[in-house]
């Protein structure tokens, strides 16, 4: 028959106190981890698209670039026709734009004009002569609107081009297919829940 911790002397009392604390200490940091990781998977779930989310991405160009998940769709699907060059250049310009410093504008302006516009760059944008030779006069005294002609140009190229054909492409039509099902499968889950 148990005795109780009466019977127990004072050396296992002490003992068995520690080690409940210790216990105890680790349940309420297993719960805070259980916790932190939960919150990181609902951040990263609220990454990516609804279903309608990426169906809007249909309504134009600027609304699926404006997302962060459809941004990177839309380079990965770039990438995999070796052509995101034109992607990168005008994000490129979008960070150049927001430059305040003249010293660095300065030198982002000589960057991205060595590595997109320069015949024969390293990642060299599809834009005629007479932008170029535009864009180039610019950078002599770089502003923000340095690159807007080029910028525009590779922006309605993307629109009328790649944007279209990745509106067709495998890589978008299974991410509708995925967040579609992704999103009966939460309101099944919601309503099982009531």
């Amino acid at each position: 028959m148990c005795r109780g911790l009466s019977s127990l002397s004072s050396c296992c009392l002490e003992r068995a106190k520690g080690i409940k604390s210790r216990i105890g200490m680790f349940l309420q940091t297993s719960e805070k981890s259980y916790k932190s990781v939960q919150a990181k998977k609902t951040k990263r779930t609220k990454s990516k698209p609804s279903s309608e989310e990426a169906e809007k991405w249909r309504q134009s160009l600027e609304k699926m670039l404006a997302h962060k998940y459809g941004l990177t769709a839309f380079r990965t699907f770039l990438q995999s026709e070796y052509s995101e060059e034109n992607i990168e250049f005008w994000l490129a310009c979008e960070d150049y734009k927001k430059t305040k410093s003249l010293a660095k504008r300065a030198s982002k302006a000589k960057q991205i004009y060595l590595e997109f516009i320069e015949t024969d760059a390293p990642k060299e944008v599809n834009i005629d002569y007479e932008t170029k030779d535009f864009t180039k006069n610019h950078l002599l005294n770089p502003s923000r609107s340095s690159f807007d002609v080029a910028q525009k140009k590779i922006y309605n190229l993307m629109e009328k081009d790649s944007y279209a054909r990745f509106l067709r492409s495998e890589l978008y039509l299974n991410l509708i297919k995925q967040t579609e099902r992704i999103t009966s499968q939460s309101d099944t889950n919601r309503q099982s829940q009531t």
